[in-house]
């Protein structure tokens, strides 16, 4: 086999066990929703959601132990086998969490098991990127390193691609009572992760060990403390810090301000229905995708820093702007100008009216629920609630929410292409990174050294943006892009740090 064949098989090995990896790790936010209901009390949706985000979150949070744990391992015993072992664990915690009973047949020992198979899943991902970037890294020439590495990055973004086409397949086939269920079809997803998982096993059991850490191992030149080496050493644990706040920091942000937090936001702010959602997210993974491979491809010929630190100016500049219209065009002022014109509604609405008797009181709760259309397209469910006091003729002030808007089509297609812009931010600061990173360190000590600031980024600054988001939005509910501060501020920091800081030579030569 010659070397263009050897290198689409090492990429091909590699990329099929992350996108698994990074399925398994997401599936659980897509369905934060849905599990929120099921592993929490029912009559606190608001804690029950914010309490699944920290679980979420926890995820993210383990994943620098798990760096360092599978780091150490693989720049000890080697990449093959290390980034093997967390592919098993991370496929056996996800289907565990879908075999757990939900918190009204076993109280709280399911949030408690759950939080611990979360905590796996997020000790195994700590371990697996190092472990697939460094092994493609290493089997690449140095002219195309971007370039190849950059398929890894685009993993991530298939992985919950693919979560998101299969929970819309699974949702399609039955009704939303069947799916939000206890034993409903949101399980499925986390079942059908073992026949991905059992594939995955197969292909890399027969990938060979990465030849530059072959080669140290077999010069007996493999580092004996990996830990030690990667922070003890002045000059390497400068590049760790550099690598941590002037690269991955904000790329952390934006990567998961672009797919996680701008679909909470469409979901829980502009209240978008489920479907909607869901597929204006795969819209806009489809068309952005091949932009990770040009960066990467474009980072072999000027270098990585400018890309990167491009995307994160955009982002710093454009996010409140793209998040406002999403908010003008389904659920903030526009909503509600228009809502006043009834002249602008359709005329079909019929209004259903269900009046419930309050626990331990004479009053009642009474709820007015209307679908409404409006001439341009827009639609939405209006629900307004009242109590009905017993002792008295008018009932309290009323509080309308409204649930389920579904864009017209034009709408539709804006939000996909604003989505798109978002997720191509991603794709700038994403692409590169593999290569900036492994181009930074030793080969004896790369899989840890690598692995620390990239799951420092991502899994604790990074995956804390949906959670802080909408605790923000929660504590200060008459700013809905309040949540965008902490992105905005965090990818501003690392900006300053990696344009003053980051030199833009690409390191040909990582045999080192």
């Amino acid at each position: 086999m010659n070397e263009t064949g050897k290198i689409r098989k090492v990429i091909a090995a590699s990329s099929v066990g992350t996108m698994i990896e990074w399925y398994d790790f997401y599936i659980f936010g897509m369905l934060s929703t849905t599990i929120s209901t099921q592993f929490f009390p029912k009559d606190h949706p608001t804690a029950a959601l914010l309490s699944t985000l920290a679980i979420f979150a926890a995820g993210f949070i383990v994943r620098p132990f798990g760096a360092l744990v599978f780091g150490r391992l693989g720049d000890l015993v080697g990449r093959k086998y290390t980034f093997l072992l967390t592919l098993v664990l991370m496929g056996g915690s996800t289907f565990l969490i879908g075999c757990v009973p939900g918190y009204e047949s076993i109280g709280i020992a399911a949030p408690i098991i759950v939080l611990l198979l979360r905590l796996l899943q997020g000790l195994a991902l700590g371990g697996e990127y190092g472990g697939a970037a460094t092994y493609v890294a290493e089997h690449a020439p140095a002219n195309k390193r971007g370039f190849y590495t950059s398929w890894i990055q685009t993993t991530a973004t298939i992985g919950l691609f693919v979560a998101l086409g299969i929970i819309l397949l699974v949702k399609a086939g039955m009704s939303d009572q069947s799916f939000n269920a206890e034993w409903g079809g949101w399980r499925y997803p986390f079942w059908i992760s073992i026949l991905l998982v059992g594939i995955s096993i197969y292909i890399r059991m027969k990938m060979q060990e990465s030849p530059l850490y072959a080669e140290l191992k077999a010069t007996g030149k493999t580092s004996t403390n990996p830990i030690k080496e990667s922070f003890s050493r002045k000059a390497n644990f400068k590049m760790v810090l550099l690598a941590l706040f002037g690269a991955v920091m904000g790329q952390g942000v934006v990567w998961y301000t672009g797919q996680f937090y701008a679909q909470t936001f469409l979901e829980k702010t502009c209240n978008i229905n489920f479907e909607q959602s869901r597929t204006n997210m795969l819209w806009a993974i489809l068309f952005a995708t091949p932009f990770f491979i040009f960066w990467g491809w474009l980072s072999d010929k000027i270098g990585r820093k400018w890309i990167m630190m491009t995307g994160m100016a955009l982002a710093v500049f454009f996010y409140r702007p793209i998040f406002k219209i999403f908010l003008n065009d389904a659920s903030g002022s526009y909503h509600e100008s228009i809502k006043a014109n009834h002249a602008s509604r359709t005329g079909s609405e019929k209004s259903t009216v269900a009046v419930l008797p309050l626990v331990n009181s004479n009053d009642s709760l009474r709820t007015i629920t209307t679908p409404v259309v409006l001439s341009n397209g827009l639609s939405f469910t209006e629900i307004i609630t009242d109590t009905l006091k017993a002792n008295s003729v008018e009932p309290s002030t009323p509080v309308r929410v409204e649930k389920n808007v579904h864009l017209p089509q034009p709408i539709y297609w804006k939000f996909v292409g604003l989505v798109f812009i978002l997720i191509l931010f991603v794709t700038m600061v994403y692409g590169p990174i593999a290569a900036f990173l492994v181009e930074l360190f030793p080969t004896k000590i790369r899989y840890t050294s690598m692995s620390l600031p990239y799951h420092i980024g991502n899994g604790v600054f990074g995956g804390l943006v949906p959670f802080i988001g909408l605790l923000l939005t929660t504590t200060y509910p008459t700013d809905k892009l309040v949540g965008l501060w902490y992105p905005i501020g965090v990818t501003a920091l690392c900006l300053i740090i990696g344009v003053l800081y980051l030199r833009n030579k690409i390191d040909n030569n990582i045999n080192d």
